[in-house]
């Protein structure tokens, strides 16, 4: 039983990220901006929305964890890396940022901590990317701007 769910009955709990999902919610994701050896590190995504494109290595946060945990859980499977969050360099909540529907978005900067490179999970490739050969085009979501908004990018 989730926290959040104390007190409740069964047929009451019929989200538990939500509790008793009386209240419509927007989803919740995680972005890790990733500097390792000279560059950051991008996944290119292998699945829609934005198949093909290069991302910050990200995912939903799952019920029951931090944001701080999801990020190193999502960078760990998609990357292979062990990250610690360092900073939080914003969060991303316009309502169409996501083709999918409404997902709003926690960006951490993380320094890595272990773990070897590697393409896992959802991602079809990861790659260590010079930021200044970066454009807005060449990113999925708004992950530019998350880049820009952490002072690696213009």
């Amino acid at each position: 039983m989730w926290g959040c769910s104390k007190g409740l009955s069964e047929s009451e709990i019929r989200c538990p990220c939500i509790c008793n999902g009386k209240y419509p919610a927007p989803a919740l994701t995680v972005d890790g901006i990733v500097p390792y050896r000279g560059g950051i590190v991008l996944i290119r995504r292998g699945k829609k929305p934005f198949k093909g494109k290069l991302a910050l290595p990200g995912g939903f946060v799952e019920c029951g964890e931090t944001v701080e945990e999801a990020v190193a859980r999502e960078v760990r499977e998609e990357t292979g890396l062990k990250v610690r969050p360092v900073e939080l360099v914003g969060v991303y909540s316009d309502p169409g940022r996501d083709p999918r529907g409404h997902v709003v978005s926690v960006c951490f900067r993380c320094e890595v901590v272990g773990g070897e490179l590697r393409a896992g999970s959802d991602a079809a490739d990861v790659k260590v990317v010079d930021p200044s050969d970066l454009t807005p085009d060449d990113l999925a979501f708004d992950h530019y701007d998350m880049l820009r908004d952490a002072g690696i990018v213009r």
